[in-house]
Formats: C-alpha cells, sequence, structure tokens
C-alpha cells in the first residue's frame, strides 16, 4: 500500500472525507460508487466499483469470441478501465485506464465507426499509441445509465468498420447491458 501521509477524523455521523487530490487521481466523481473491504491487520480497504466489472470473467469469453469472429483487436471497458481484451495487441490494452476522449463517448451514449484520420477517431487508453486504422465504438448500458464500452480495432490499411462491424460491437454491448441487469 502507498502511503499519503494524510490523516483524516471519522466525524460523528462515521464519515470521512477521501482528499480532492486522491479522487482526481483514482477519478473518483461526487456519487461514484465504492466498495469497502476490510483485512485481518484491521485495514479498511476503500475500491471504486465497477459494475461491469463484476462481469470481468464472462467479459474477457465474450471479448475472445467477438476477436475470433471479427479478426479484430476487442477491448470492453467500465467507465474507468479496460476490463477485458481479447485478438492480437492486447497486452498494450488489458488493464489500463481508458482516456478521456473514451470517457466523454461513453458518458455521451455514442456509437460509431471511424477512420484513423477522421476527426471522430479516439484514443481508448491513456496510452494509445494509435498503431489501428479502424475502430467501432459502442456505449454499454444498463438500467438506463451508461456504464461502458465495446471497442473493436482493426490494424490493417485499407480494411475500414463498416455497418457489420458497427452491429456486432452494438448486439455485444446490448448483451452485457442486460448481463448487468439480471
Amino acid at each position: 500500500m502507498k502511503a499519503t501521509g494524510i490523516v483524516r477524523r471519522i466525524d460523528d455521523l462515521g464519515r470521512v472525507v477521501v482528499p480532492k487530490e486522491i479522487r482526481r487521481t483514482l477519478r473518483i466523481r461526487e456519487g461514484d460508487p465504492l466498495e469497502i473491504f476490510t483485512d485481518r491487520e484491521g485495514e479498511i480497504i476503500l475500491k471504486k466499483y465497477s459494475p461491469i466489472g463484476e462481469l470481468g470473467q464472462f467479459a474477457g469469453l465474450y471479448a475472445e469470441s467477438l476477436a475470433q469472429t471479427s479478426g479484430c483487436l476487442v477491448c470492453i471497458t467500465d467507465k474507468d478501465h479496460v476490463i477485458a481484451a481479447a485478438g492480437a495487441g492486447k497486452k498494450d490494452f488489458d488493464g489500463k485506464p481508458i482516456s478521456k476522449q473514451l470517457e466523454h463517448v461513453i458518458t455521451d451514449r455514442e456509437t460509431f465507426y471511424a477512420q484513423k484520420d477522421e476527426k471522430g477517431f479516439v484514443k481508448i487508453t491513456l496510452d494509445d499509441a494509435g498503431d489501428f486504422q479502424s475502430q467501432v465504438v459502442s456505449t454499454i448500458i444498463s438500467e438506463g445509465d451508461a456504464i461502458g464500452s465495446v471497442v473493436m480495432y482493426n490494424r490493417e490499411e485499407g480494411t475500414g468498420m463498416g455497418e457489420t462491424e458497427s452491429k456486432l460491437a452494438r448486439v455485444a454491448a446490448g448483451f452485457l447491458g442486460k448481463q448487468m441487469e439480471q
């Protein structure tokens, strides 16, 4: 565990304030749910809750199947990180924090496909090298909330994404959203 040097007191209602610097670093916003854990040494651990993270293993299998069928790199994200990646180049994306651009796409509930040189093309992670030529992004919506995205990336030049890949991503996003509702 990393020490921050910040000490806070619990108020009379049992509340403690998470410092702004920590909230900003961990991308915790007002209203975000946190999971609370304890360990044997008496430590309390707060972890940002990811509803789609509960489907991590299932999302990984779904991404693998979609990648094999489409021949694309497939990433499934929550609102903060890539929770599953499959296909060529998955090591560069799995578990990485998503970019601000993708955060806005999720917040705006967008579904689109774009080529590398187009204005709408977004980087998926903060350190995305931009080696891909085309992409499809579809927002995962569960119980009316935008909770993540399905991203399909294609490396091959001259073979752009189209309506078929867009439909595949929308079906995947819709299915994962419905799984979260159960």
